[in-house]
């Protein structure tokens, strides 16, 4: 007999707290309400494909195969940057020696700039993989001072 009881004190419990639920909805100022969901008879519809991920790398020999997009020289580096300015870059390879007298330094000069002015570049992780040690290292502490996740490694596919 209990169970005869308890099941519509339950039925009632679960349409007062839905009543309560459709209340406080309406009460909300439309910005704070969700929009209303785009499924008409239940069936779950795919989400838009997933964007491919931006790997940009900046070196002057090595291929790296899963790059997106690569400079070979600061120059290269520099306009790479500015074109993905208002883009999030998954992954940012470098290497310090680009060949003859370039370096990498100008394009952390122009991260960090970016950085102190409040606007630093949306990267995930910036991946430096030069074979010189003391160069990886300078460019690992400038950006990391900066806020940027910085990795030292070794280059892919070397």
């Amino acid at each position: 007999m209990r169970i005869g009881i308890v099941e519509p004190l339950r039925a009632m419990e679960w349409n007062f707290v839905a009543s309560a639920k459709r209340a406080l909805v309406r009460s909300l100022p439309s910005s704070r309400r969700l929009p209303p969901m785009d499924c008409d008879d239940g069936e779950v519809k795919e989400d838009q494909p997933t964007p491919a991920p931006v790997i940009l790398g900046i070196d002057d020999l090595r291929p790296l195969p899963r790059a997106t997009r690569i400079a070979r020289t600061s120059g290269e580096g520099i306009q790479l940057l500015q074109d993905h300015r208002d883009s999030f870059i998954n992954e940012l390879w470098l290497d310090h020696d680009l060949g003859g007298a370039d370096s990498i330094l100008p394009v952390v000069t122009l991260m960090e700039e970016a950085a102190f002015t409040g606007q630093p570049f949306r990267i995930g992780t910036v991946f430096v993989h030069s074979a010189n040690p003391i160069g990886a290292e300078t460019v690992v502490r400038s950006l990391t001072r900066w806020g940027y996740r910085v990795r030292r490694t070794t280059a892919q596919g070397t």
